[in-house]
């Protein structure tokens, strides 16, 4: 349930992306279900190696490289997605930032389960 759950979040933060950034565009529903499933994959495969294999560029810039790495992914699901295009690198920043906030957003607002969660606070 959880990664079906991600999948929906991703779709729903890159449809926001191609409305928000100029130079993201999805051509339908469909291509940004496709799109999101890939990202997901992507995500949870692709992401984690090269964060280990850039590393070294990601302690010198003190965490700012993954923002790139972000970028790249978001890219590379473009590259793969027919009615997915992303124009270029400065494009696919700004949607990966935005795609990455709304999914942390979404994500900390909804468990794994699909229930909305409550945030308690004790005195």
């Amino acid at each position: 349930m959880g990664f079906i759950l991600r999948i929906i979040v991703y779709t729903l933060a890159l449809l926001l992306a191609a409305h928000v950034v100029p130079g993201i565009r999805l051509d339908g529903l469909a291509s940004a279900l496709v799109a999101g499933l890939l990202l997901g994959l992507v995500n949870a495969i692709v992401r984690p190696i090269l964060v280990v294999l850039t590393f070294p560029i990601t302690l010198l810039t003190l965490g700012l490289f993954l923002l790139v790495l972000n970028a790249f992914c978001l890219w590379l699901v473009s590259v793969f997605v027919s009615g997915f295009h992303v124009a270029g690198f400065w494009p696919a920043f700004w949607g990966a930032l935005l795609v990455s906030i709304v999914s942390w957003i979404l994500t900390a607002l909804i468990s794994d389960s699909g229930r909305v969660r409550s945030i308690n606070r004790r005195d």
